[in-house]
């Protein structure tokens, strides 16, 4: 209702053209902090876990892990994505690791590694 409201005042008091831009400028700046946020997930977090399994093939990782609190999330063992698939060159089974991850929709994506 609100949008619809400006957008009638808009119209009355701007010219055309000036709406057209002043608009697809809203919508693109929308757009980009919505990409932003699928691309980045919210949160970043933080766990424990020793590496059980390594598919560089399907660029994951199966790790068997700590509590996370962030997630809210017990100990368990699970497979993760990672954001680059060169950091599964280093991890081999029964490595103890600290890694870092935030949620892409239903995946979660390691973004680092220690």
């Amino acid at each position: 209702m609100k949008i619809l409201v400006c957008t009638t005042i808009l119209a009355l008091t701007l010219p055309a053209t000036t709406l057209a831009q002043e608009m697809k400028s809203m919508d693109s700046m929308d757009m980009t902090g919505m990409e932003q946020q699928a691309g980045k997930g919210n949160t970043v977090h933080k766990a424990v876990g020793v590496v059980k399994k390594v598919d560089a093939k399907a660029g994951k990782v199966t790790l068997a892990h700590d509590p996370v609190k962030t997630m809210n999330w017990p100990a368990m063992t699970m497979a993760f994505a990672v954001q680059d698939k060169t950091m599964l060159n280093n991890l081999r089974e029964g490595q103890k690791v600290e890694f870092e991850f935030d949620q892409r929709g239903k995946e979660s994506v390691i973004t680092s590694v220690k």
